[in-house]
């Protein structure tokens, strides 16, 4: 038993102390009252399943197991990543990866679809935000614990076969979809000139050049409107966010002064602020950004960001509503650690933490790949953490305008609409000559 104590204590003092690359995650065991006292229920559980389970159980499985859980009890977003869930998500950022191109949750013991990326094989299958997938092939999806295993699930190789058991709203019973994985390259930023005069950004997902890709596209879109730019619609609907300085970064280029993102947790280096910069910031056009509740993470710091500088006007649907950082941990022997370290606040202060963004005209999607029969947001989630700070500006739902057409992507139909009222007012106002 003793050897057994000595083993787990290792094993926890490693994870709980400081680590190279992360300075703020210091834990002494000084303040700790009795730490031997708290592991020991653990390891008297651990010394008896050894002893009397069925089969002989590994004690690496065992420790393994116990650390899923830990983190499985503390939020959606925090988890222990295998050697392989380490570098798979590695290659997520790198924006290249074998799958279908689903970005998925786990809600109620139910596997729920965030959103399809664009352009990939689930998309193009007809699966939409909010889907509930029952089976992964012949496994039932309420057999899989975290999302990572149901990743792997996912992926494989190329040109394999899938098929997704769905439940949607409006679905009488649950439908199969038969899809073949496929290389899944992330464009992260395109655009294209609706009008003369006025441009469409979209961006896909935040990662490691999007804010480089982001100030080409806005370079070509004002070279396409030689006669003046009239007003511009940044779509970051079903952007589930991604890499936090690059969020910061296009931010930036509509803001030429004042704070983007602050974040704050317990540790000092969780104390975070960012800040505009004069230098290349775009001209103070007419900006509108759409939203919707597929929008969350480093897609919501922007968001959040140009509504409370009053820079831009947010249209579509509320935001997800994931307010917190994650950041990511090298262990020994390739293993990884994903934790929650910090919230972050939009510049006047607001937490959106399972609240989610209220754009400043509410307009539901008529589009089929936008629809989304339930607003499933990060508040859903089991073991969710509380929103802090102020919240008075999420609580401005009384007398939003609530608009509804059935237009094609009516969301972008009436962004481009009201740029294009708002240029036509202000020539009238202005008058002739």
């Amino acid at each position: 038993m003793k050897r057994l104590q000595k083993i787990l204590l290792t094993i926890f003092l490693f994870i709980l102390c400081p680590v190279a690359v992360a300075p703020f995650a210091r834990l002494s065991w000084a303040e700790e009252v009795n730490p031997y006292q708290e592991l020991q229920q653990l390891t008297d559980v651990m010394a008896i399943i050894r002893r009397n389970y069925v089969d002989e159980v590994p004690l690496k499985t065992l420790v393994d197991g116990a650390i899923h859980g830990m983190l499985a009890s503390l939020d959606p977003h925090s988890s222990f990543l295998s050697p392989e869930d380490y570098k798979e998500m590695q290659s997520d950022m790198s924006g290249e990866f074998i799958g279908l191109g689903l970005d998925v949750t786990i809600r109620d013991e139910e596997l729920v679809v965030i959103a399809p990326l664009e352009g990939s094989p689930a998309e193009k299958a007809g699966i939409i935000a909010g889907d509930r997938v029952v089976k992964i092939d012949s496994r039932n999806t309420r057999d899989i614990e975290n999302v990572m295993d149901a990743l792997r699930l996912l992926r494989g190789v190329k040109g394999s076969s899938i098929t997704l058991t769905i439940m949607r709203e409006g679905f009488d019973s649950p439908k199969e979809f038969t899809l073949q994985r496929d290389l899944i390259k992330i464009i992260s930023v395109h655009s294209s000139s609706l009008e003369p005069g006025y441009g469409y950004l979209r961006i896909a997902q935040f990662q490691a050049t999007t804010a480089a890709e982001v100030a080409r596209e806005l370079t070509q879109l004002h070279q396409e409107s030689p006669h003046g730019f009239k007003g511009l619609i940044l779509d970051l609907r079903n952007n589930s966010g991604g890499l936090l300085d690059q969020a910061v970064n296009v931010a930036n280029f509509f803001l030429e002064k004042g704070l983007i993102v602050y974040t704050e947790g317990r540790e000092p280096g969780s104390l975070l602020q960012f800040s505009a910069q004069q230098r290349g910031t775009e001209p103070d056009y007419p900006l509108i950004i759409l939203i919707n509740n597929g929008s969350a993470s480093a897609a919501e710091i922007v968001a959040g960001a140009l509504q409370d500088h009053g820079r831009a006007l947010l249209l579509g649907t509320k935001s997800f509503g994931k307010g917190s950082v994650q950041t990511i941990l090298p262990l020994r022997d390739d293993y990884g650690l994903r934790l929650t370290t910090a919230r972050y606040f939009t510049p006047k202060g607001t937490s959106i933490q399972a609240l989610g963004i209220t754009p400043d005209i509410v307009v539901a999607a008529r589009q089929g790949k936008l629809v989304r029969a339930e607003h499933y947001s990060e508040k859903d989630l089991p073991h969710h953490i509380a929103a802090t700070g102020n919240q008075e500006t999420l609580k401005k739902n009384n007398g939003v305008k609530k608009l509804e057409t059935g237009e094609e992507d009516n969301q972008l139909q009436y962004a481009l609409d009201i740029l294009k009222g708002r240029n036509i007012l202000e020539s009238v106002m202005k008058g002739p000559g």
